[in-house]
């Protein structure tokens, strides 16, 4: 019997979702085996984008689901992830709805084929001229738990950011050819050494990738090491470095940098990304709860390890693995590596701490920990320090989430803290 096309694709993308809600992996982690049979990048990517406007917009495809039906199917129902990806296709990436019946129901089989095109075809026909577009609001609904956890209005400032997938966001090597590769790239900038470009740039295939002038990071995460300034060849730790966006920048920036990660697969990313910029540091795969250095620092970059919520623009599947108990293990850790960089700074020395998470319990109340306890003294943020459109709270610290800059493409949730030492 012949295949229906296009079918393996949607299977692929079932076992993607799978992956998060059964097994709370990431989309990047269920890639191997969820995409292990699709072979052509575009069907590939086809896959990703099924299951990322499924997570991105799961509330709202779930209150047209109730809608039509009478009966509220199970949340876990394979009917209604069948619905999920089905509407995900057909309200947010324009697929024609005959292709998305196609492809979708044959998912169900020996299951209710005739509810899910029942249900389906109820909701399209709410949608007026164009059918089913007006029936999703501007922004997406977040996840109960994520509304109860950040707040109402937390939560509503941000949901407008997580509409789209993100736009291709570039930190270049010189700072000084920001203006005319932005020019030369067709993309706008925000700060000295960023560009940023549309959506579905094939980032290998951009001028000067293998000369390795630039390499892509998010404009919020090139925010932590632009806050060390020009290093002059004093010495600079990055821990938790890897891939190595910061480690980098520090490089670029005249620090000689010692990148610490304890992890082999992603430290080896680290050095590739250093060979193909030509840019020099000294890479230690390393715990940093039990390493000890060789000498103290001039500044000291916490990236550190966190829930990673104020990715969920790039990766909205942490909307819905992550929950309150992941937090304050989280939490422990990152105290944890802040009074290790504290003893590890000269006098005089910085220390920049940061966390791409959304969660004041990793941020905020972090600042007031570290202020209390690591025997520093802050050294506020300034606003002619940070990106145009950004400002610092009233401690001198950096909130970013992704409804800031929302016109512009947004950025990630990042808390940023600044310290010297006495």
């Amino acid at each position: 019997m012949p295949t229906t096309p296009g079918l393996s694709v949607r299977r692929a993308a079932l076992r993607l979702l799978d992956a998060v809600f059964r097994r709370g992996e990431t989309l990047e982690q269920a890639e191997g085996a969820a995409l292990g049979d699709i072979r052509k990048a575009p069907d590939r990517a086809l896959a990703k984008a099924i299951a990322g406007e499924t997570l991105r917009w799961l509330t709202d495809f779930d209150a047209l689901i109730d809608s039509a039906t009478k009966q509220s199917l199970p949340d876990d129902a394979k009917a209604r992830m069948v619905l999920r990806i089905m509407l995900a296709q057909a309200l947010r990436l324009d697929t024609p709805p005959h292709a998305v019946i196609a492809t979708g129901l044959p998912l169900l089989a020996g299951g209710p084929r005739r509810l899910a095109h029942g249900v389906f075809s109820a909701v399209m026909k709410t949608g007026g001229v164009k059918p089913g577009r007006s029936t999703l609001p501007d922004a997406p609904t977040l996840p109960a738990a994520v509304q109860a956890r950040w707040g109402e209005t937390k939560a509503a400032a941000i949901a407008p950011g997580l509409a789209f997938p993100p736009e291709l966001d570039l930190a270049l090597k010189d700072a000084a050819e920001t203006e005319t590769r932005a020019v030369a790239m067709g993309g706008v900038t925000f700060a000295p050494g960023h560009i940023r470009l549309p959506r579905g740039a094939a980032v290998e295939s951009l001028a000067d990738f293998k000369a390795g002038d630039w390499w892509v990071q998010d404009l919020a995460a090139s925010i932590p090491a632009r806050l060390l300034g020009p290093g002059a060849g004093k010495h600079a730790l990055d821990l938790c470095a890897a891939p190595g966006g910061k480690t980098m920048q520090l490089a670029a920036a005249g620090w000689k940098v010692t990148a610490l990660d304890m992890s082999k697969r992603r430290l080896d990313l680290l050095k590739d990304n250093l060979k193909r910029t030509g840019l020099k540091a000294s890479p230690v795969r390393a715990d940093a709860l039990t390493w000890e250095p060789k000498h103290r620092f001039d500044a000291i970059l916490i990236d550190a390890p966190c829930t990673a919520t104020g990715t969920c623009r790039r990766h909205p599947d942490v909307l819905h693995r992550i929950g309150a108990r992941q937090i304050p293990e989280m939490v422990e850790l990152q105290r944890a590596l802040a009074a290790k960089a504290a003893e590890w700074l000269n006098p005089g020395g910085v220390l920049v701490y940061a966390v791409c998470s959304l969660e004041a319990e990793e941020g905020e109340e972090q600042g007031a920990w570290i202020d209390a306890h690591c025997g520093l003294a802050p050294m506020p943020i300034t606003a002619e320090e940070l990106p145009s459109g950004l400002t610092p709270t009233a401690e001198g610290w950096l909130r970013t989430h992704p409804g800031m800059l929302a016109e512009q493409g947004g950025l990630d949730g990042f808390f940023v803290a600044r310290w010297v030492k006495p």
